[in-house]
């Protein structure tokens, strides 16, 4: 096979992966989905909401998980490690969760977005933005968006600050796609810059403030004689 239908084949699995293990873990809160592979096969680290769900009773629940995996999917030898979300509200792919819930529960998209915002920002998110598209109140397929804080929509502060989730609402007019753009509070921008005191500046760059050796006074000219 060539490498980039390799490369090709391989992306398709993982994407199976992870739609099977949404679809499984829904209930436990799906977080995220790594896949590392290692020399004694292959590492799988699920991020939820609430491991005790998927790790079931005596590990029922991980164990049949592990044999879907390698069986249905062909990973070798599959290890799964479960993580718990340490803040859901700034877990991007859990908030979709929440919010489409919400949506197939009957409550009206502009309040389910702007609470949704609310309590992602509340959470300390730096910035955040949510678009709902599909037939949200007619038979005309409609896209709403909901931001607030900073947002990167390209470059490298993008891929490397912003948490994407994704999710579909079903609803009986038709389906309702939700996405949700977190973030993080811990990112810094290339514009963010802190001014520090010469003390600090001291203490962070000592090699710049260490005193220069004094030159050696130059003697006086000796006085001319005067004719």
């Amino acid at each position: 096979m060539a490498a980039e239908r390799k490369f090709v084949a391989e992306n398709i699995r993982r994407v199976l992966l992870k739609e099977y293990l949404m679809k499984e873990v829904s209930r436990a809160g799906f977080g995220g989905l790594d896949v590392q592979r290692t020399p004694m096969g292959t590492r799988v680290i699920l991020t939820t909401e609430r491991p005790g769900l998927v790790i079931g009773r005596r590990g029922q629940t991980i164990k049949n998980l592990t044999a879907v995996i390698e069986d249905r999917f062909g990973f070798e030898n599959p290890q799964i490690e479960v993580q718990e979300v340490e803040n859901a509200s700034l877990n991007a792919q859990i908030m979709a969760e929440k919010l489409a819930f919400s949506l197939e529960r009957g409550w009206h998209f502009r309040r389910a977005g702007h609470s949704t915002v609310r309590r992602i920002m509340d959470a300390g998110a730096r910035g955040c933005h949510i678009i709902v598209a599909g037939k949200l109140t007619g038979q005309r397929h409609r896209t709403e968006k909901f931001k607030e804080g900073s947002i990167k929509f390209c470059g490298e502060p993008k891929a490397q600050f912003m948490d994407r989730g994704y999710a579909v609402a079903k609803l009986k007019m038709g389906v309702i796609g939700v996405t949700v753009e977190i973030m993080s509070k811990e990112s810094k921008l290339p514009a963010d810059i802190s001014i520090l005191n010469k003390t600090e500046a001291a203490a962070v760059l000592p090699d710049l403030f260490t005193a220069a050796p004094e030159a050696p006074a130059a003697e006086p000219a000796p006085a001319e004689e005067v004719q």
